[in-house]
Formats: structure tokens, C-alpha cells, sequence
């Protein structure tokens, strides 16, 4: 018999779980909200530590917002809203529009009570002690295991009751990136997961898969700490207002300059392969890609130009009368006020690059966009359509691609990609659209427990040994 209970506790003591440390009854939330963003903002509350992987246009803002302010009333403690330098100002306005505050903040000594709202460069600059709660928006930034902000957030964080990652519809086959987030809730650390529910993929140890007896497993876990939506049917809710308009993808090829060589047995153009060929063919075709752009953009409505490169950022401006360049190098004030200011209209053209602008801004009043330039990353590209191809924006969107013709259809390539990661999306939800349906429908948050229906019995000669 002693036996048999040591058995149970070890069968305890192996079980995966996390349980809530959150809210278990939250106040009120804003009657703004829709049904969907209301109860996913309790169960967020009522978990403590959560994920809120939801996809643009579904008022990710207006949830981090309630969630801050439910957290600061319930705890009397300040939070630290955490956001890419050219959100921090949306999110302010977002706040004032929906009565729920928030101060846009450089440093600790301007944090008052309440929701202190600031950007992720500046994090060096607060005491992470001081605060009961802490929001990362476009918490992509956890992405590499190595990176600065991922390392420094998780020790920083660490003590903090209240934790929340949010971001658009994470990378579903990057298992890295979903570890990241569970290791900075605390749930379980990445190396833990890796072990838990995953195996070598062969011979190459920088690929995982799922063990395949613990899929089932893998995906009940994630949906204790996080929830998954692309839009409000995958949770069961009816999604009214929630269609988006159609998108149109162009690509527009300009002609490289080229030499037939004879020797070499090329009398046309190759398609660049490795990296520096790619970088070699943009920076060939600088001028001709401009002019072409320039070309294309509209005198009567709002246009983005995104570059690659600083010659073609440079350039772009100077063909376009009236275009406003936003450049990594300029300062966060100069930024912020560029941004701000093609939001309410009083810039028509503004030319940037994914990674000053890509992430986090809603810019629905703007239906046409374009890329001078391309990198190799599909995540920036992808966040910086959707920009404008989001929930709310009632215009058809178009995104010109401009590119060199030895850099092949870059279109259908990256069509290629957003249907793969469109298909991993669909699994994930698939996997986890019941499980969180059930928890954050319900009024109560339900604790997977291990309930076995058959009795354990020892085997004869272990009890004749006993």
C-alpha cells in the first residue's frame, strides 16, 4: 500500500502544469469591448501570467490596456507597458480614446500611478521592482535565445506577479519563439520545454519536432498559459465585423544591367542565389527601382514606401515631392512625431524600412503600400502589409513589389511562404481552438488534472519481494 501511494506522488510530481496566479474574479471591464476581447481579457487576469498571441486588427491594444488597468486597480501596484518605440505614442492615444489612461514615460522618475507606457530601448532606465505588472507588446522581441531584450526582459521580470507577452499570431512552426515566451511567464524554461516534448529532428540538433506521443500533451500545455486568434470564430465567437477587404499583390520587374559572357556560358541574366548575389543585384538597380516607384505612387491618397537599403530610402524621398523619410538613425522624438504625424494625415508619403515602422502601428486609413526593396525576412515583410491590410480597414489593399529580374518572383516566393505559415497557423489553432474555448469561455478556470480510471496494481513478484 505504501507502495502505491509513493507511486501517485511520483506520477504527481512528474505532471506539467502551471497553475493561475491571477484575478480570480476581475472587475469590470470597459462595455467597449466586444464579447471575445471581454473574456479573453478575464481569462488573462484570471491566469496571472499569459500569452495573447492575436491577430492584427482584433484590438490587442484595447485588451493590453484593460489588463493594465484591472491589474493597477486589483493590486495597487504600477505597470510598465512595454512597446517598439514607434507604438508607444498609438498606444497612449488608444488609452485616452478608451478612458483606460496611460502615460507614455523615459525613465523612472516620470512613472506616476497607474499605466506607464514606454518603449523597449529605454528599459535600462526603470526598476523593474517598483512595478506589479509588466505588458510586452509585439513580444516577438523574445524571439532568439541569445538576444539582448530576451535576456535582459526574463531576468528583469522574473519577480513580477503580473506578466503579459502579446503579439500577432506567433511563427507556429518556430518552437524557439513559443519556448521564449512560456520561459518569460515563467511557465517552464525553454530548455525544459525542448526536453519535455521534443526530439532531435535526425542528425541536425538546431531542428526539433515533436515527440509524438506528446503532441497532445504539447498542445493542452500551451493553451494553460496562451491563447491563439486569428479572428473571433477560432474561439467560438461569431465574427461579425470582422471580415477583411481583398489584397492584391503586384510585382513589377526592372531590368538588370548585363554583359553576355561567353566564357562563362551565360548569355542572360542569372537569378541570384546566395545572399551577397541578392544584395548585389538590389544595389545594381538602385536607380531604376526608384524611378519606377516613384512612378507608381498615387498624388491623391496616403502611400508607404519601405526600403531596404539607405540608397534607396535616400533616393525615394528626393523623387517624390512631399515624401517624409523615417530613418533608424533618427531620434526616437523625430521618429515618433514622423509617425505620428502621417497617422493623422498630415504626411501623405512616408518612406521607411520593416524595422522602424513594420511592427504595431494601425494605419487603416492608408490602402496602398509598396516595397522598393526586400530583405529575406518573411516576418517583416508579412508585418508590414499588415499594417494596413488588418481588421478595420474597409478599402481594398495593394502592395507593390519592386524588384530587380534577377531576383526571380519574389511575390510567389513570398506567397509560398505566407500559405505555409498560414497552414502551421491553421494546425495551431486547430490544436489549442477547443482547449481555450473551454477556458476562456467558462467562468472558471479548469486545472488539467491527472485522473486515472484504472487501478494501479503491482505486479505478484514485487509484492512477494515486499
Amino acid at each position: 500500500m505504501n507502495d502505491l501511494a509513493g507511486y501517485h506522488r511520483f506520477l504527481e510530481a512528474k505532471r506539467v502544469r502551471d497553475p493561475a496566479t491571477g484575478i480570480a474574479d476581475p472587475a469590470e471591464l470597459p462595455a467597449v469591448m466586444f464579447a471575445f476581447q471581454r473574456d479573453i481579457t478575464r481569462w488573462l487576469l484570471r491566469r496571472g501570467r499569459a500569452a495573447l498571441f492575436a491577430g492584427t486588427g482584433l484590438g490587442k491594444s484595447l485588451m493590453e490596456l484593460a489588463w493594465a488597468d484591472a491589474v493597477h486597480r486589483f493590486t495597487g501596484r504600477d505597470v510598465l507597458h512595454l512597446a517598439p518605440l514607434a507604438v508607444t505614442a498609438q498606444m497612449v492615444r488608444e488609452g485616452r480614446k478608451f478612458g483606460l489612461g496611460g502615460r507614455h514615460v523615459r525613465s523612472q522618475a516620470e512613472v506616476t500611478a497607474g499605466t506607464s507606457i514606454t518603449n523597449y530601448q529605454k528599459i535600462e532606465h526603470f526598476d523593474f521592482s517598483h512595478f506589479g505588472g509588466v505588458i510586452l507588446d509585439e513580444s516577438s522581441i523574445l524571439k532568439s535565445t541569445d538576444g539582448h531584450f530576451r535576456n535582459r526582459l526574463i531576468a528583469a521580470c522574473a519577480q513580477i506577479p503580473f506578466r503579459l507577452a502579446a503579439t500577432a499570431t506567433p511563427a507556429p512552426n518556430d518552437f524557439m519563439e513559443l519556448g521564449n515566451h512560456a520561459e518569460f511567464l515563467g511557465v517552464m524554461s525553454y530548455t525544459d520545454m525542448l526536453a519535455t516534448f521534443f526530439t532531435h529532428d535526425g542528425g541536425d540538433t538546431q531542428k526539433w519536432r515533436l515527440k509524438g506521443h506528446a503532441e497532445a500533451a504539447f498542445w493542452q500545455w500551451m493553451a494553460s498559459w496562451a491563447v491563439l486568434i486569428r479572428k473571433p470564430s477560432d474561439l467560438g465567437y461569431a465574427d461579425d465585423g470582422y471580415r477583411l477587404p481583398p489584397l492584391e499583390q503586384i510585382q513589377h520587374t526592372v531590368a538588370a544591367a548585363w554583359a553576355p559572357c561567353m566564357e562563362m556560358g551565360t548569355l542572360f541574366p542569372m537569378q541570384a542565389n546566395t545572399l551577397q548575389e541578392r544584395l548585389a543585384a538590389r544595389r545594381a538597380t538602385v536607380a531604376d527601382r526608384v524611378a519606377l516607384a516613384a512612378s507608381l505612387t498615387p498624388r491623391d491618397r496616403p502611400f508607404v514606401w519601405w526600403c531596404n537599403l539607405n540608397a534607396e530610402s535616400a533616393a525615394l524621398t528626393a523623387a517624390i515631392p512631399g515624401a517624409v523619410e523615417t530613418k533608424g538613425s533618427d531620434l526616437d522624438e523625430v521618429k515618433e512625431r514622423k509617425l505620428l504625424d502621417f497617422s493623422e494625415g498630415r504626411i501623405r508619403v512616408l518612406v521607411t524600412k520593416p524595422g522602424v515602422a513594420g511592427f504595431g502601428m494601425n494605419w487603416q486609413h492608408c490602402a496602398d503600400t509598396g516595397f522598393v526593396g526586400l530583405n529575406d525576412s518573411y516576418e517583416q515583410i508579412y508585418q508590414a502589409v499588415r499594417r494596413f491590410w488588418r481588421f478595420g480597414q474597409d478599402k481594398p489593399v495593394t502592395a507593390h513589389f519592386i524588384a530587380a529580374e534577377t531576383e526571380g518572383a519574389v511575390v510567389a516566393n513570398f506567397r509560398r511562404k505566407e500559405a505555409d505559415a498560414e497552414r502551421m497557423a491553421a494546425a495551431m489553432v486547430r490544436h489549442m481552438a477547443d482547449l481555450s474555448s473551454t477556458e476562456i469561455r467558462g467562468t472558471t478556470r479548469a486545472v488539467p488534472a491527472y485522473n486515472p480510471a484504472t487501478p494501479v496494481a503491482l505486479p505478484s513478484w514485487l509484492g512477494a519481494a515486499a
